[in-house]
């Protein structure tokens, strides 16, 4: 997508989505065939629900058949939420991971797979899970320690077993 279609694109999109008390995560447009397809993810703090996909992507269609963004090509819109293994790159998607098990690529080498206990501006209070029947460890991770991360999916948590029981 070139620099002018996506300057465009964000510009016409980011006010609708706030509108939606949503974060516009990312505008991607690929080819598919003879048309191409037009993919917005968006977030918040609170998830996103399918409800709240097919308002914005309402919202998103009357604007964008309004305008000339997406030029003369037909084209498919689809309005979605980040997938699990979206890659933790701001802030928020920090915060919103609390409580949450990453795998962590560290600049100095080496992977961390730890729970993330607390977020402020410059990194991460992290639980380092014990191995072999060892306690937890904490541990503090500077952001700019940080090469690149994702949320580890969980089947089943001892926590909420627990709470379960």
């Amino acid at each position: 997508m070139s620099t002018t279609q996506s300057e465009r694109l964000r510009g016409l999109l980011e006010p609708l989505v706030a509108a939606r008390d949503l974060d516009l995560e990312e505008i991607e447009v690929t080819p598919a065939g003879r048309r191409r397809v037009l993919r917005i993810v968006v977030d918040s703090d609170d998830g996103v629900q399918l409800d709240d996909c097919a308002a914005l992507s309402r919202d998103v269609s009357q604007a964008l058949d309004e305008s000339d963004a997406m030029g003369g090509a037909p084209y498919t819109l689809e309005v979605t939420s980040p997938g699990a293994d979206r890659p933790l790159t701001e802030l928020r998607h920090y915060r919103r991971a609390t409580g949450r098990l990453i795998k962590a690529q560290l600049h100095e080498g080496g992977e961390l797979i730890a729970r993330i206990m607390a977020v402020d501006e410059t990194g991460l209070d992290l639980e380092v899970p014990g191995v072999k029947g060892r306690k937890p460890t904490e541990r503090r991770v500077a952001f700019d320690e940080i090469a690149k991360a994702r949320v580890e999916l969980e089947f089943s948590r001892k926590d909420e077993k627990k709470e379960e029981a």
